[in-house]
C-alpha cells in the first residue's frame, strides 16, 4: 500500500463511521451542530495522530502482555492534553462536549488503530494512517452535524463554540427561519435518524455503483466474445479462400 492509498483509505473506502460504524458515541452525542462536530473532530485528529506516532515509536519496547493497557495510557495522555487546551482556549466548546472529551480515551477507533496498525508499522506510515482515519472520522461527524443543524434550525452557524477568525457568531448557511425547523433533530433521536438517512444514501450509491460496474463488465465480456467470434469467422473465410 502506497502512502497515498494509506492516507485516502480512511476518507471513504474505510471511513470509520459510515463503513465500520466505529466511534458511534460521539457521532450521535456531539453532532447536534456543525461546530461541536468540527470541534470533536479536531480533538480526535490530534489524539489519534499523536497516539499512533508514540505507539509506533515504542512498539518494540512494550511487552505483548501489557500492550493494551500501555496503549490506553498513551491515548489518555493525549486526551488529557487536548482537554486542558480546550478548557483554556475554547471554554464554550469544552462545556458543550462535556464528558465526551475524556471519553475519547475509550473510543474504539483510536485504540483499534493503535492495536491493528500503529503497533505493526513504521512511524511515518502510522502517522499518515492516523491523519487519514481521523480526517475521515471528522468528515463523517461534520456531515451528520450539518444535516442535523440544518434540519433543526435551518441555519449553519460558526463562532458560537469556536471563536477562531470571527468576533461574533455568523451564519454560514441559512435556508429557512428557525421556527420552521424540526427540533427533533437537535435531540438524541434525531441523531439516529440523521445517521440512518446518510447511511441509506451511502448504501444506495454503493449498490448503484456496483450495478453499473457489473453492467460494464458484462458489456465488456460480450464485446470480447463478439470480437473472438468475428476473428474465428474471418479465419474460416480466409482458410476457405486459401483452399480454393
Amino acid at each position: 500500500m502506497t502512502k497515498k492509498e494509506n492516507f485516502l483509505k480512511g476518507l471513504i473506502k474505510e471511513n470509520p463511521i459510515f463503513v465500520f460504524l466505529l466511534g458511534m458515541c460521539p457521532a450521535l452525542a456531539v453532532t447536534s451542530t456543525f461546530e461541536t462536530a468540527l470541534g470533536m473532530g479536531i480533538l480526535v485528529i490530534f489524539v489519534l495522530t499523536g497516539s499512533n506516532f508514540v505507539v509506533s515509536l515504542v512498539r518494540k519496547y512494550i511487552p505483548h502482555e501489557i500492550r493494551t493497557p500501555s496503549y490506553i495510557v498513551i491515548i489518555a495522555t493525549f486526551v488529557t492534553i487536548v482537554e486542558m487546551i480546550t478548557e483554556a482556549y475554547t471554554y464554550d466548546l469544552y462545556i458543550a462536549l462535556g464528558i465526551f472529551i475524556p471519553l475519547i480515551v475509550v473510543n474504539c477507533l483510536i485504540l483499534g488503530r493503535a492495536e491493528s496498525f500503529a503497533s505493526k508499522n513504521k512511524v511515518i506510515d502510522s502517522v499518515i494512517d492516523g491523519i487519514g482515519m481521523a480526517l475521515g472520522f471528522t468528515i463523517a461527524l461534520i456531515t451528520i452535524g450539518v444535516l442535523r443543524e440544518l434540519l433543526a434550525t435551518g441555519t449553519i452557524q460558526y463562532g458560537v463554540y469556536l471563536p477562531f477568525f470571527v468576533e461574533e457568531p455568523i451564519s454560514l448557511i441559512k435556508l429557512f427561519p428557525k421556527k420552521f425547523g424540526l427540533t427533533m433533530f437537535s435531540l438524541p433521536p434525531g441523531a439516529f435518524i440523521a445517521l440512518g438517512i446518510i447511511l441509506a444514501i451511502s448504501q444506495f450509491r454503493k449498490v448503484r455503483n456496483a450495478e453499473k460496474k457489473a453492467k460494464e463488465k458484462k458489456a465488456f465480456i460480450e464485446q470480447k466474445k463478439k470480437e473472438a467470434l468475428e476473428r474465428k469467422r474471418q479465419a474460416k473465410m480466409q482458410k476457405a479462400g486459401d483452399n480454393k
